[in-house]
């Protein structure tokens, strides 16, 4: 018998305890380890519920119990779950979490201290959700070179910009419905502002590149801005808008961004609708894998967490894990990727001559939206754009568009 503690009874906290509990014998039989969840840490008791036997307020007991070989880390948030984690792991115990911001911020040090103590210290689902991906990338794909990574990764952003294209509704209606719904949060800004895709893709790209990528060096812009003006025009052009992470190496170089683009329909990645995540792989012998599931959600959240939990108590004593060099990963400025760029323009579409002298030949979009007409310029650097952007004092918004056929 393997016995284990939670930390935190909340969302993805009770989907682990009822995974493993509700599975117990299956686990068992195909992964030959009998899990036991023998505590629960939270603030809070739960009178009524079975969990309440297991329910402690202290960490130290969990701390101090020999038995506790596997901790997992659902509480969310920086503190307490880093000192937890790093006395934990510090103690011999392995550690899992879903807990991205963590991961994304101490994750070099939360593994070297793993190492040190010949423990474990996993996350799969800190990225995508149910979807499996750090696995893959550990073992699966450990003999291909990845060289990019792009993706739909957060599914809170996904399912309001579904909501908006599909029923034509505004930001913030549809945000509401999602926090009614479970889907974002309270303070939703570390989703809509692009900021939980951001620290997803640098783990991601820390892992594939096996180097540090810092959170903070990611270009990030989130979904705040898109109104249903932008989603009238990318029908009109047969295209709809996904918020993309993504990463990409060549030679020595590496660039990473998170921002809204629009896609085209016969890419693969357009029909990824609302709470659904889907992420592309490029790896040199491979080529394309795209791996594709839901990326919120208590049972699917709380799968990937267990299945963390599984590999741990099939290793222990030893450490067994995702990693990558402590060494930071010094990411190339965005300025000069390559894309085309969609305008909204204050004016009317005989005013477009204006438009052309400053950003060359363009691509005229009427979406019947009066006093404003749209334009897609020629593929250009985020720098020349920019450039030519200050220049041009009609513009209203802007939107990069990528083209399945051309990488970005």
């Amino acid at each position: 018998m393997i016995q284990t503690a939670v930390l935190g009874y909340g969302t993805v906290g009770s989907g682990v305890v009822k995974v493993i509990e509700t599975n117990h014998d299956s686990i068992e039989k195909k992964a030959g380890v009998d899990l036991v969840v023998k505590y629960v840490l939270d603030l809070r008791d739960f009178p009524g519920d079975p969990v309440q036997e297991k329910i402690v307020h202290d960490f130290d007991v969990i701390l101090s119990d020999p038995q506790i070989r596997i901790v997992v880390e659902t509480m969310g948030g920086l503190e307490p779950a880093y000192t937890f984690t790093k006395k934990a792991l510090e103690a011999g115990k392995s550690v899992c979490t879903s807990n991205k911001e963590l991961v994304a911020r101490h994750g070099t040090e939360l593994l070297q201290v793993a190492r040190e103590h010949n423990a474990s210290y996993m996350f799969e689902a800190s990225c995508g959700g149910g979807i499996p991906i750090i696995r893959p990338l550990r073992t699966c794909l450990c003999a291909d070179v990845i060289d990019e990574i792009t993706g739909i990764v957060n599914g809170t952003t996904n399912y309001i910009l579904t909501k908006m294209i599909d029923e034509g509704r505004e930001f913030s209606d549809v945000l509401k419905e999602a926090q009614q719904k479970g889907y974002a949060e309270r303070n939703p800004e570390a989703d809509v502002e692009g900021h939980d895709a951001c620290r997803k893709i640098a783990i991601l790209s820390s892992l594939a590149y096996g180097k540090r990528v810092d959170f903070t060096d990611v270009y990030t812009e989130g979904i705040t801005k898109i109104t249903p003006a932008d989603i009238q025009y990318a029908k009109a052009m047969d295209r709809t808008i996904k918020l993309l992470a993504f990463s990409k190496k060549e030679g020595e170089q590496v660039t990473a961004m998170v921002a809204p683009y629009l896609l085209e329909k016969e890419d693969p990645l357009a029909s990824v609708n609302g709470v659904f995540n889907a992420i592309f792989v490029h790896g040199n012998m491979l080529g394309d894998a795209m791996f594709y599931g839901q990326g919120a959600g208590k049972e699917a959240t709380a799968s990937a967490v267990a299945a963390d939990v599984i590999e741990e108590a099939q290793v222990l004593g030893r450490s067994v894990m995702s990693s990558w060099e402590p060494e930071k990963l010094v990411l190339t400025d965005v300025s000069g990727t390559e894309k085309r760029f969609f305008v909204r323009a204050k004016g009317e579409v005989s005013g477009a001559s204006e438009a052309e002298k400053v950003f060359g030949a363009i691509e005229v979009v009427q979406a019947g939206l009066e006093g404003e007409y749209g334009f897609v310029t020629e593929r250009m650097s985020e720098g020349a754009f920019f450039e030519k952007a200050g220049e041009f004092g009609a513009m209203i918004s802007m939107l990069r568009l990528r083209d399945k056929t051309k990488s970005e």
